[in-house]
């Protein structure tokens, strides 16, 4: 069974009107849609906005639901000058900007007393994702890497160059790096899917509004195609 987490309604709207034979729970506050895509078992739920939202999110998904995989989808801002509003990231790997422990002695990033700290996504995901965006998205950018998550939305371009230069991250949002620790500890492949809105820069706020819904259009033709061919 495969767990597919939106932050958004929107989103989840969408991926709810493709499910057959729907049975819903609402377990800590968020409704848990499980059901078929093309015949292929699913859960669709949004987490909501955050990273502890997302992290309950996912461990409900592997306690309640014993998903297989977890694909998670959303928007994010761009940290590189070739990654363009409406461009795809696919995550190689995910972490939390906003984890510092520095005072103990510990990088930027790095999760005290845990051995991993960059969470990798998984490569058979990945390669399933950038083939079905060829096929379904073939007008916008796909581009594999890092997706940095902290609980901030990032509109300000010194804290964005920061980002691109401490981390080498690709995009910024808010939940990715939550859902990849949760799905690491419980020993499950993830993949986080993200479609450019903004710039995360001095424009973001002004950006996110007129390119929210194209791109959620994007990541929802992306992960239905995904499921069909998984």
């Amino acid at each position: 069974m495969l767990g597919i987490i939106g932050a958004m309604a929107q989103e989840v709207a969408a991926l709810k009107e493709a499910m057959n034979d729907v049975t819903v729970r609402t377990l800590a506050g968020m409704d848990f849609y499980q059901g078929t895509i093309d015949g292929k078992e699913a859960v669709v739920v949004r987490s909501g906005i955050g990273k502890v939202n997302a992290a309950i999110c996912c461990q409900i998904l592997a306690d309640r639901y014993g998903v297989d995989a977890v694909i998670n989808t959303g928007i994010a801002g761009s940290l590189r000058a070739e990654i363009n509003i409406g461009d795809i990231v696919l995550s190689s790997d995910a972490l939390q900007h906003d984890m510092d422990a520095t005072g103990f002695g510990y990088p930027v990033g790095v999760i005290p007393q845990m051995d991993v700290s960059v969470f990798r996504g998984d490569a058979a995901l990945i390669a399933a994702a950038r083939e079905s965006c060829a096929r379904v998205n073939p007008e916008i950018g796909v581009h594999v890497g890092r997706v940095v998550s902290g609980d901030q939305f990032i509109s300000d371009k010194a804290k964005k160059t920061w980002l691109a230069g401490t981390f080498a991250g690709y995009c910024t949002e808010m939940e990715g790096a939550a859902i990849a620790q949760a799905a690491y500890l419980n020993g499950i492949p993830f993949l986080i899917i993200r479609a450019i809105s903004d710039k995360a820069d001095d424009s973001a706020e002004m950006d996110y509004g007129e390119f929210e819904a194209k791109a959620i259009a994007h990541s929802v033709k992306l992960v239905l195609d995904m499921v069909r061919t998984l």
